[in-house]
């Protein structure tokens, strides 16, 4: 799969992002589709980030997300490769101006740095994070970004805005010359294929293009490979808590 390179997710011109800022950080990208304002996550938006994820992932396990104090950790430590996405114009559900005023916290993209190892890539998200609520899992000298989390708010939803997140986290790696994204990937549609099909067979039948999951088939369209299953990756019964390898290569980075 290639990226869609003739359609930017972001604008980025300095022209147009110039002097913008929310919530007094600056706007680092506008989602060219979601009109989402992005700017790096600061230590203070913590608990406002938590309650997000919560209400991304209401049957989600919290041992499996982020809290405050570690998102507090996250974002010291390499709050430049994580980003939190603002509506600057939000609106209520009946149309009206939103209650709250300024803007709206409606999505994040997070990740760290670390030392993976395509040749052992069986993992748990809980190999990856931090070990301590101030450990943010965050290794400066990492060669690869991992991405740990994507959230959005329910109503904002097909958007664009995880192609948008995932531009982010792929200018990340450019910027810093890392050798690419990897995460464990979701795949809610191998729940209506559990009792017919492994894991692995379902992963290759969606890398064929025989079956289409709704978070994997999106992945590959946006340039990721789809690797191995990882077992016990997350706590998620409804697909015996499975995940699937993904990985994105930086062209431009040097090996």
């Amino acid at each position: 799969m290639t990226d869609h390179v003739s359609t930017p997710a972001l604008l980025t011109d300095p022209d147009v992002i110039a002097g913008r800022t929310v919530d007094g950080e600056p706007v680092v990208a506008i989602g060219a589709r979601s009109g989402l304002h992005y700017a790096n996550i600061v230590p203070r938006w913590a608990e406002d980030l938590e309650a997000l994820e919560l209400a991304s992932y209401p049957t989600a396990d919290p041992e499996d997300l982020y809290n405050r104090i570690e998102l507090r950790a996250l974002a010291t430590d390499f709050g430049v490769g994580c980003f939190a996405g603002f509506d600057v114009e939000p609106e209520g559900g009946d149309g009206a101006a939103d209650d709250t005023p300024g803007p709206k916290l409606v999505s994040m993209g997070l990740g760290l740095r670390t030392q993976f190892d395509l040749d052992n890539p069986q993992h748990t998200i809980h190999d990856i994070m931090g070990h301590t609520p101030e450990d943010s899992g965050d290794d400066p000298d990492g060669r690869w970004y991992y991405g740990t989390g994507i959230s959005t708010r329910i109503e904002y939803r097909r958007r664009g805005i995880g192609r948008e997140v995932y531009a982010l986290r792929k200018q990340v790696c450019h910027d810093l010359g890392l050798l690419g994204i990897v995460a464990g990937g979701v795949m809610p549609g191998y729940a209506r294929h559990i009792d017919t099909m492994s894991a692995d067979e379902y992963i290759d039948a969606v890398r064929r293009g025989d079956l289409y999951d709704p978070t994997l088939s999106f992945q590959a369209e946006n340039g990721f490979e789809l690797g191995p299953a990882l077992p016990n990756y997350i706590t998620d019964p409804a697909v015996n808590n499975y995940a699937a390898l993904i990985v994105w290569h930086n062209p431009a980075a040097a090996t």
